[in-house]
């Protein structure tokens, strides 16, 4: 047990400010601890938001008879769905029947289980299509003629991160970004740690609990910042996405099975375009990958063979990757690799849990788990809360996110219906914060090309850590795709003097 006269900055303190590292500071900081969250980039900067943006069940992990971990991934989806409508929505996904791969009876059953393993109150079920008479048959090849539909869930993914980051300080956490934890050390029974931003400020502070949220730098953390043993290791996988113009015009999404027995998911994108994942590529480090031109050749090959739209390497306009850190369980191919994650807990000299592994669908419930964890340690017995309280903007009546937008548009009718809808969709009842104080489109300010006017900016540097154009464009909303390279500038120079 902790010493109870010692006097330190927090209780816990939390490194890696991506998913799990947001998830259990705000759960921690809703059972009254003191708590810092510590993040050397931006939020949400690497693996966070290099996912496929989806919280799904993970239909193809039942292959590889990893049944607790889809049970506890659907069962997420709609906790989720509660408590982000506005980031979270329900997606449909059409699966074609490939007769050279899995025989029809055997997906059925896979989907059958995928409707029973976990709970499902909103979300429909699976069933049989026929692409003859359905939509999402028409920008098929003739020769798929039957497939498949079931339910998952589509995710804002940085968002998610930032909008955790935001309850955990709303309820008293400190969130430090651009800051990097050079070292962790051990003195008189309490961590010290080292902290200097991207300003060169230096700073040293304590704290009873450590915890390594890292993702890909969690052996690197534990071996050079914090010189601690350790048994497990993870492997390292990038994956690559692409975005092209839109491919089809429904809003269901597509998952394709190719010869390699690899998925590849082609899902409807921010209205104009069309965002097709991912690869899986073994890389050594963990910086920041770019995708490759064979892994765009491949997804551009794997989805050729299903759409009578042809793309090619010329189409795309964007693309991105992630570097997922997968538990080493000693698997031949990242494929096959485990997508659970293990908490490691190790009470001396000083308490520190380690995260190993994870996925976004996940990261509720392995905040849960660590507090658990970390609740025993202080001698607490607190309340699970956070399946039942909406993270910042998602507090809409019912959940309902097209309610809530159709009375955002009759209170502000001089905004354009494009508008209204993105601000609902990015910050849900926070959208109220942005346009508070306008009456006509002018009222919001300098506007930076595309529909990103001065207000937004103005929400986001003041409320979500924002302090470049990149956070802003890239992370926080996707208006990347659509300014121009002059716009980007003005955004950054407009910025850069609010920060001055």
């Amino acid at each position: 047990m902790p010493e109870q006269n010692r006097t330190t900055d927090y209780d816990i303190a939390i490194i890696g400010g991506g998913i799990n590292g947001a998830g259990i500071a705000r759960d921690a900081a809703g059972r009254g601890y003191k708590v810092l969250l510590v993040e050397q980039d931006d939020l949400a900067a690497h693996t966070s938001s290099g996912s496929s943006k989806l919280i799904h069940g993970g239909l193809r992990y039942l292959e590889y008879y990893e049944f607790k971990l889809v049970r506890e991934a659907l069962n997420e989806r709609e906790v989720l769905l509660n408590i982000a409508p506005h980031i979270i929505w329900p997606l449909q996904f059409v699966l074609p029947h490939n007769k050279k791969m899995r025989p029809a009876w055997m997906v059925r059953a896979g989907l059958w289980l995928y409707d029973h393993l976990g709970k499902r109150k909103k979300l429909p079920g699976s069933k049989a299509i026929n692409f003859t008479k359905h939509e999402s048959g028409k920008p098929l090849k003739s020769n798929f003629k039957k497939g498949f539909q079931y339910s998952d869930c589509w995710v804002q993914d940085a968002r998610l991160v930032v909008l955790n980051a935001m309850d955990a300080s709303n309820r008293g956490a400190d969130v430090l970004t651009h800051t990097c934890c050079e070292s962790a050390k051990e003195d008189a029974g309490v961590w010290q740690l080292h902290l200097s931003n991207k300003k060169g400020k230096v700073k040293t502070v304590s704290a009873k609990f450590l915890v390594n949220a890292t993702g890909p730098w969690v052996v690197d953390f534990l071996d050079h910042k914090a010189n601690l043993k350790h048994q497990r290791s993870i492997r390292l996988v990038s994956g690559g996405h692409i975005v092209v113009p839109r491919i089809f015009a429904h809003d269901m999404a597509y998952i394709f099975q190719n010869a390699d027995n690899r998925i590849v998911f082609a899902i409807p994108y921010e209205h104009d375009y069309t965002l097709i994942g991912t690869t899986e590529l073994e890389v050594e480090q963990c910086l920041k990958q770019s995708i490759t031109g064979n892994e765009i050749r491949y997804l551009c090959e794997s989805v050729n063979q299903y759409f009578n739209a042809q793309i090619t390497e010329q189409d795309v306009v964007w693309h991105y990757t992630g570097v997922r850190p997968l538990l080493q369980d000693g698997s031949d191919e990242a494929t096959e690799a485990t997508r659970e994650y293990v908490l490691d807990l190790i009470e001396e000299p000083v308490p520190y849990l380690s995260v190993f592994g994870g996925k976004i669908t996940t990261y509720r419930s392995l905040a849960e788990n660590a507090l658990e964890m970390i609740d025993l340690y202080f001698g607490k017995s607190v309340t699970a809360w956070t399946a039942n309280t909406p993270l910042p903007g998602g507090d809409f009546q019912n959940a309902d996110f097209a309610q809530y937008l159709q009375e955002f548009c009759q209170q502000n009718l001089w905004l354009p219906k494009d508008l209204a809808w993105h601000y609902v969709r990015n910050y849900g009842t926070q959208a109220n914060v942005i346009c508070r104080d306008a009456d006509t489109i002018e009222d919001l300010g300098q506007h930076f090309g595309a529909g990103l006017y001065q207000a937004e900016v103005d929400y986001l540097v003041a409320h979500e850590w924002v302090t470049t154009a990149e956070d802003l464009l890239w992370r926080r909303s996707k208006w990347g795709l659509k300014v121009t390279e002059q716009d980007q500038q003005r955004l950054e120079d407009y910025i850069k003097r609010r920060d001055n």
